[in-house]
């Protein structure tokens, strides 16, 4: 290796000059120079064996190697991805989602924190907002979820949406392989909340869970009928206290509009039903419905259908994304884009012959 490739000057080994110069005996100093060690190249085999081991640390490194954008960590990442990939596909994934206010994070904790005492090993997957500003991730979910996350047989990941269509993070889908992997027999993914996220994940789950609040026609309002179409279950979250005869009623409400829609599930009728988490009632109920739904729809064979049929929409998807990018990368490609664009907002080329323009030019 030449001493050029040694100083890599990347985020795998930092060259720092602190700046600073001190006087002495009349003589100035040269900046010091900081080096911070270079981290070891990483080895395929030894992770995968950790993983499989149930190390903790070893699946929050590969989760990281996945979501990285450096070319070699992303090559890495398929190469492990791809060894772990007979070790996958053996959990109940769940998908969470719901109105803002519904409290998804405290149903989640309590929800997660039963199934663990129960002995299942639950990995939550939380769709964190990013900050247009910084990029950065707004909420920490090992804080909002802080008694499931103490859990040995708990995984918290919080993952930044990173502006990704539908909140859900590009990598989720193989962040919950990697899970699996490790041993974890349920995933939970939460999502940022009502709106094009329900589909996302919706491709991506088995079993698909809204959670409301009392009063189903203020909550309808702002979801579509599609949305509606989307869920498994509907939980009618804080039905504790003055609110529980009213939560009742919502609940009855919702399984009158479930019954006169398109069923998300062949097979399967959606339901309602009233869970608190202040007063810790309804979740095992939530779990009952989980279990009979997985009993019927895999005595259906729909089950397997629908993960072949989401593993081959996410495989177009990926198509569809790299095609974009390659698009993107091309030399010009960018000032092309914006000539036309300007073009077509001065009202002198109509979108259609822009986009000729556009491909004419290959």
């Amino acid at each position: 290796m030449s001493g050029e490739e040694k100083l890599n000057l990347d985020d795998s080994a930092l060259h720092v000059m602190d700046g600073i110069y001190s006087k002495h005996d009349g003589m100035t100093k040269p900046p010091r120079r900081r080096f911070v060690k270079k981290r070891k190249p990483i080895s395929i085999d030894d992770l995968y064996e950790k993983i499989i081991a149930g190390s903790r640390q070893d699946l929050a490194r590969a989760i990281t190697l996945i979501e990285s954008v450096r070319k070699e960590d992303q090559k890495n990442a398929q190469q492990l991805l791809n060894r772990l990939m007979p070790r996958t596909g053996n959990s109940i994934r769940i998908g969470i989602s719901g109105v803002p206010g519904a409290g998804k994070s405290t149903f989640i904790e309590t929800f997660g924190y039963m199934l663990c005492e129960m002995g299942h090993k639950v990995a939550v997957l939380a769709i964190d907002p990013s900050s247009h500003v910084t990029g950065g991730s707004v909420l920490g979910d090992k804080t909002r979820m802080e008694k499931l996350s103490n859990h040995p047989n708990a995984y918290i990941r919080p993952s930044p949406s990173s502006g990704t269509l539908g909140g859900v993070h590009r990598k989720t889908r193989e962040t919950m392989l990697l899970c699996e992997a490790a041993g974890f027999d349920i995933i939970l993914i939460e999502t940022v909340g009502v709106g094009q996220s329900e589909t996302a994940v919706r491709n991506m789950v088995d079993f698909f869970i809204l959670l409301a609040l009392t009063g189903a026609g203020d909550d309808l309002q702002g979801m579509k009928k599609g949305i509606m179409e989307t869920v498994d279950l509907i939980v009618v979250h804080k039905a504790d206290g003055e609110n529980k005869r009213r939560a009742n009623r919502t609940v009855r409400e919702y399984k009158q509009i479930l019954h006169l829609l398109r069923p998300a599930t062949p097979g399967w009728q959606s339901t309602a039903i009233p869970v608190s988490s202040l007063e810790n009632t309804g979740h095992d109920e939530v779990w009952k419905q989980v279990l009979k739904f997985k009993e019927k729809i895999q005595a259906s064979g729909y089950w397997e259908q629908r993960r072949q049929e989401q593993t081959k929409d996410w495989f177009h998807d990926m198509i569809h994304d790299r095609l974009i990018e390659t698009f993107y990368q091309q030399p010009g490609r960018k000032e092309q884009v914006a000539q036309l664009e300007a073009q077509i907002l001065q009202g002198k080329l109509t979108v259609s012959l822009a986009v000729d323009a556009l491909f004419e030019a290959d």
